[in-house]
């Protein structure tokens, strides 16, 4: 099952002729899900290999400009390179309190008419993800109006006991957001698979009298089986430990974590997608406004021992190495100072258009 993650803006602030705003696409079993959607987001898809309209989840980390700007005009194309299905599920948008209201304002007052229907999930901030002066309490804003296409989906308040927010979870995987802080609130997502099935101990069962068939297929799939002579074989006594699932933490704009959730969720993540928007010498700017450095994005992946560090939203001061020209700054310099912290673990800076392929774990 091939899974991959596509940058399609890799910038702060705004969409630059060399950085998009943020946008990036986690690919799954042929569906695409979208975290963030700054302004630009849908020419960016047009000059990649992925399809909008493929397209099924869309997760906003918080709600400024340049991470949601470009997701109304997104929704209407895809909605212009639809055909009308009424069989075709509802595509669900995941955000932070007020995302709903802005979307169907939006569609409201273009006279936007979209050919899907579409579903917002909101979450509740805490007052502690922001400085108290720009806290912003936004449950007023629907003021009981019925919303269009279904639009109206959960509130999703935090959980007191495990302090995260559960999005989606199937027979497949589970994901979940944690609370994180920045001028406004903001949230991290974690997609972690669930484990699979261990690889069946063959010669164990041969061993015990049972011959490859549809038996070996009953305790795969964890029944239990009762032998011609009575004795029982328990899925447990031959099958291998469980293959652990791929884990991606996808973080938004922060100077820090709230709570102890987004270390526990993030523990030994095969990807972490952290924020650097400026590097180490201008940390305290950096925190003033918010946002991390290299080394605070190390010091998070280094405390959560993850496999993988990929760097993102950079100052547009940062030009991609290719585009660099006399005078701009030096991207690779965050590289060496994320890489400074790690000792030695390689750190990757985004671009975008880049994928990263997230192999599946083997069996032992």
């Amino acid at each position: 099952m091939s899974m991959d993650i596509t940058f399609l803006g890799t910038g702060s602030a705004y969409p630059s002729p060399t950085r998009g705003a943020s946008a990036l696409v986690l690919r799954r079993e042929g569906e695409c899900w979208l975290f963030d959607c700054g302004e630009g987001t849908q020419t960016q898809f047009m000059k990649s290999h992925l399809k909008a309209g493929r397209i099924t989840k869309i997760f906003i980390t918080h709600l400024h400009g340049d991470h949601f700007f470009g997701l109304p005009g997104l929704l209407c194309t895809i909605s212009l390179q639809s055909n009308p299905d009424p069989n075709k599920p509802p595509v669900d948008i995941y955000g932070p309190l007020g995302l709903r209201n802005f979307i169907w304002r939006s569609m409201e007052l273009s006279h936007s008419q979209l050919l899907f229907p579409y579903t917002v999930h909101e979450l509740v901030p805490t007052r502690d993800q922001c400085p108290a002066e720009e806290f912003k309490e936004f449950s007023y804003l629907d003021n009981g109006e019925v919303s269009p296409h279904g639009a109206q989906g959960r509130i999703l308040h935090l959980d007191p006991v495990e302090n995260s927010y559960l999005l989606i979870e199937d027979e497949q995987l589970v994901l979940k957001a944690f609370r994180l802080f920045h001028r406004i609130p903001s949230f991290g997502f974690v997609v972690e698979e669930k484990p699979r099935t261990g690889k069946l101990n063959v010669q164990k069962l041969k061993d015990l009298g049972v011959q490859p068939g549809p038996l070996y297929g009953k305790l795969k799939n964890g029944t239990a089986i009762v032998l011609e002579n009575g004795v029982t074989i328990s899925p447990s006594d031959v099958l291998e430990d469980p293959i652990p699932g791929r884990k991606i933490c996808i973080l938004g704009d922060c100077s820090g974590v709230v709570g102890d959730a987004a270390v526990k969720l993030c523990h030994e993540a095969d990807v972490l997608i952290h924020e650097a928007t400026l590097d180490d010498a201008q940390e305290e700017k950096a925190r003033e406004h918010g946002h991390s450095t290299p080394k605070m994005a190390s010091d998070f992946a280094k405390l959560c021992k993850v496999k993988k560090l990929v760097l993102t939203h950079f100052s547009q001061r940062y030009k991609p190495a290719a585009q660099r020209g006399e005078g701009d700054t030096d991207v690779t310099e965050l590289k060496r100072q994320a890489e400074s912290v790690l000792e030695g673990q390689e750190v990757t800076l985004a671009e975008d258009f880049m994928t990263i392929e997230i192999p599946m774990k083997k069996e032992k």
